[in-house]
């Protein structure tokens, strides 16, 4: 039986997108999935026509957010999917889902998180804010060359976890997108294997991102410190083992 994959959508009043990103999910995905929709409140207009699709025989789940906000939504989801394999993934047609196969590959080969990259050989990114990218571009680059993290793109929310690794991680964060950071700096760090895969991410078309790039900066600057803080920490202890 092949592994199955639990794919994690936290939404906010993604009712303009969300039939688009489930569709793109269903024709683009070969690998056995079920879609699990990660919600605030009763009242999210996203909860409507997903609800269609579920009674129309897509495989949908409600994922009911005991705590606000994105950060939360997504370690609900990390806690409580289904599948041995588990993808974060936006309702706003950003991610790359020609991709999603070839990363549950790089799971059966053994990789505990595989990383859709941007900044790699392949990867490319389309449209959004010009000093959005520029921070995580940097971000990412020095953290691969600086802090020899396994991938050029530790802020992309597109990435696949196996299960038992995420479950083993202990997470601290509460507020924004860089939950994804944190597991992959903090797995790293354990020891834990990573791969990446070079994707595509386009700017949303519809609705407002949620992403509050001042008041979530200083999140991202406690793992980039931290990755870079154990990378030296460990060539010290090299340089005197030698």
């Amino acid at each position: 039986m092949k592994e199955e994959l639990g794919i994690i959508i936290p939404v906010y009043n993604e009712a303009g997108n969300i039939q688009s990103t489930i569709s793109a999910i269903e024709q683009k995905v070969r690998t056995l999935h079920k879609i699990y929709i990660v919600y605030d409140f009763n009242e999210d207009n996203t909860l409507p026509v997903a609800k269609d699709l579920c009674e129309a025989g897509m495989p949908i789940e409600f994922l009911k957010n005991p705590a606000r906000g994105v950060a939360n939504a997504i370690k609900t989801g990390l806690r409580n999917a289904g599948g041995d394999y588990l993808l974060v993934t936006m309702a706003d047609l950003s991610d790359d889902y020609s991709v999603v196969d070839e990363m549950c590959s790089k799971m059966i080969q053994g990789y505990d998180i595989v990383c859709g990259s941007r900044y790699m050989k392949g990867g490319r990114q389309i449209g959004g804010p010009f000093l959005k990218k520029f921070l995580s571009r940097t971000v990412g680059l020095s953290l691969r060359y600086a802090a020899n993290l396994p991938t050029h793109d530790a802020t992309n929310s597109f990435k696949l976890y196996r299960k038992s690794a995420v479950d083993s991680i202990g997470l601290e964060s509460n507020n924004g997108f860089e939950i994804g950071m944190e597991i992959v700096v903090k797995a790293h760090i354990a020891g834990l294997r990573i791969a990446e895969v070079p994707c595509t991410w386009m700017d949303r078309q519809k609705g407002e991102s949620r992403f509050k790039l001042f008041k979530w900066a200083p999140k991202y600057l406690k793992w980039y410190f931290l990755a870079l803080r154990q990378n030296f920490t460990r060539e010290n202890k090299k340089q005197i083992v030698e």
